[in-house]
């Protein structure tokens, strides 16, 4: 790609992504538009060149989902094995299926329907993870599905390439080529050994050589060198990935799911999410361009009914199978709007269609501009969904709004008013001091109501809320909830606009305790230290210690223990030096304890000395 050429791409975002943001279209229709735009059949900016830049772009998909593989542990991706395997396996044999019969229906040969079939059930990973993403959907059921089902599709492309040359019906062309894998010329039982050591691979590197391998390079304390090698560690794992045949993408997001444990896990997602960005931004603008008009507008009738018929039947297929994991309405119908359209990978696998005969040029060239516009249509989808169904549902479904915050001056914000939190403010008034409570369960902001407790309904991360909640002129914000990552979303969002509030914050674990010291955070309190301790002095004074000298172990295991957190929260959790660090603050430890009780027993034996 020249500098021209990438001149003309940057300046073609620059322009329009901040129009479409504007006028409420999303960055993606704005990528797509400009795309459009400068391509070859409007402003011919980009010509021959395109092809280069998809495949430099398609990189921007591969990071992405490393990036999300990050944010799930291994335990969450197991629990949501159920939705991946069952949602997302009946809605591509569903899709597959009712589309296959209507190819039939059209005169078409059943292997030609069935390859239809499984290319038009896919959908676009980068299209719908960026769109629910810009909408803060992620995290809703009806995300999650939607998640879950493109994880399968991912999951299900290897199979697709196995099974396409078995659905020949014309003689292969070289017109259109993939490039071949270290699979193509081997038995299927060595395909699979080859595709199950690959990924065996990437799970034990994961686990044991990449943690103390980023321990090393982040010992050069070369901010660049780490960028670089989690860079490295993406392209690496695509492109092992692509050798054996398998999704990189899927690569990418294996090695992410296991290292979402490292203690790394935050500053990868720091390196990548500028590269990811700028590469997905690249691959929709590729996608815009790459749409080919000139056949479109040589069958527009046939283009227009292709481009309805798969919407449509998606749409339906979609919001029938969504009742599988008994999602609320406007969940389902989120759900069916996000997968709606097609997905990049029907380009490929209509290229290996027609290297294998299994499709003609002329129908492959028809089927991947229905694709390209169904990708397109997916931003206008989602806003359909969120200003026209949402809403409808929105005046029938009981959806509860923020409280109105009628205390402005309190000097303490509390979020979260749980089994920790409502301790909190009870003391806290009960002494005198105004608290603002705010809590995201409506059901526990209700019972506390009925105990005479005030507080308020409302996400404690959201800014105007904390405006309102009087952030700015408070003394002490109390962070007392339960997600662990929302907990520490709110310190950022603390620390951004509210800099002056001081923090307190309560830790769910060790570990948590370190996120929260590594965000500035000095007043972090553990919430299973203090209970646990006091269960501790009760044990010893049973079993018969004086009280004074339980109490001083128990305070001066509190001092060291304290101590150790604070000192071990910027070291590398995985690697030999925290081990020996905590080595050594145990050893420190058990001697204060030794030193205090031998001064206690010379103590006693003096008084019984002088008596």
């Amino acid at each position: 790609m020249t500098f021209f050429q990438a001149f003309i791409y940057l300046l073609a975002a620059v322009v329009s992504v901040p129009l479409a943001k504007r006028f409420g279209l999303g960055s993606v229709l704005g990528y797509l538009l400009a795309g459009i735009v400068i391509g070859p059949f409007c402003l011919r900016l980009v010509g021959s060149a395109g092809n280069d830049v998809m495949h430099i772009a398609e990189f921007g998909v591969v990071m992405m989902l490393f990036v999300i593989g990050l944010e799930l542990r291994p335990a969450v991706l197991w629990q949501m094995r159920g939705p991946i395997l069952g949602l997302g396996g009946a809605q591509v044999a569903v899709t597959t299926a009712v589309v296959a019969l209507l190819v039939i229906w059209l005169g078409f040969a059943w292997q030609i329907a069935i390859a239809v079939g499984l290319i038009v059930a896919m959908s676009s990973t980068a299209i719908v993870l960026q769109l629910l993403n810009e909408k803060d959907q992620m995290r809703t059921a009806g995300g999650k599905a939607a998640f879950s089902v493109l994880l399968f599709q991912d999951i299900a492309v290897l199979p697709i390439l196995a099974l396409l040359p078995l659905l020949a019906t014309v003689p292969p062309t070289g017109g259109k080529h993939i490039e071949n894998t270290a699979l193509s010329n081997l038995p299927g039982w060595q395909h699979a050994l080859l595709v199950l050591a690959a990924i065996t691979a990437v799970i034990f590197a994961g686990r044991f050589l990449l943690r103390p391998f980023f321990h090393y390079i982040a010992a050069t304390h070369l901010r660049e060198m780490f960028t670089v090698t989690a860079l490295l560690l993406v392209v690496g794992i695509a492109l092992l990935m692509q050798k054996v045949g398998l999704s990189p993408a899927l690569g990418a997001f294996l090695a992410g799911v296991v290292l979402a444990e490292s203690e790394y896990r935050h500053q990868l997602e720091t390196d990548i999410e500028p590269f990811k960005g700028l590469l997905l931004g690249l691959f929709f603008i590729s996608v815009g361009a790459g749409i080919n008009f000139a056949l479109i507008l040589g069958q527009p009738g046939t283009i227009a009914s292709l481009v309805l018929a798969v919407l449509a039947l998606k749409f339906v297929v979609l919001l029938a199978v969504s009742r599988i994991s008994r999602l609320e309405p406007t969940q389902r119908y989120l759900f069916a709007f996000a997968l709606a359209q097609g997905g990049e990978f029907a380009f490929v696998l209509c290229s290996f269609a027609i290297q294998n005969g299994v499709l003609t040029a002329e129908m492959a060239n028809v089927l991947v501009a229905t694709v390209a516009l169904t990708m397109a249509a997916a931003p206008l989808l989602m806003t359909i969904n969120d200003r026209f169904v949402q809403r409808r549902f929105s005046s029938v479904l009981p959806v509860r709004e923020p409280d109105e915050i009628d205390e402005h001056d309190n000097p303490v914000i509390l979020a979260g008013v749980g089994r920790f939190g409502h301790i909190v403010a009870r003391l806290l008034r009960a002494n005198g001091f105004g608290t603002t409570v705010l809590d995201h369960d409506a059901d526990q902001v209700e019972t506390l109501r009925r105990f005479g407790l005030k507080s308020f309904y409302g996400d404690a991360t959201r800014l105007d809320l904390l405006r309102t909640a009087g952030a700015e002129r408070a003394r002490i914000f109390v962070i007392a909830i339960d997600d662990e990552e929302k907990a520490l979303q709110l310190v950022d969002l603390v620390h951004e606009h509210f800099p002056n509030l001081q923090i307190i914050a309560r830790a769910t674990s060790r570990q948590h305790a370190y996120e929260f010291l590594r965000r500035g955070v000095t007043e972090v309190y553990r919430e299973t230290l203090g209970s646990a301790l006091d269960l501790s002095l009760g044990a010893l004074r049973n079993l018969g210690l004086e009280p004074e000298r339980a109490e001083r172990a128990v305070q001066i295991f509190r001092q060291h223990d304290e101590a150790s957190v604070r000192a071990m929260a910027n070291v590398d959790a995985q690697g030999e030096a925290y081990a020996s660090i905590a080595r050594l603050h145990i050893e420190n430890l058990e001697r204060a304890l030794q030193s205090d009780r031998e001064k206690f027993e010379s103590s006693v034996k003096r008084e019984n000395e002088a008596a």
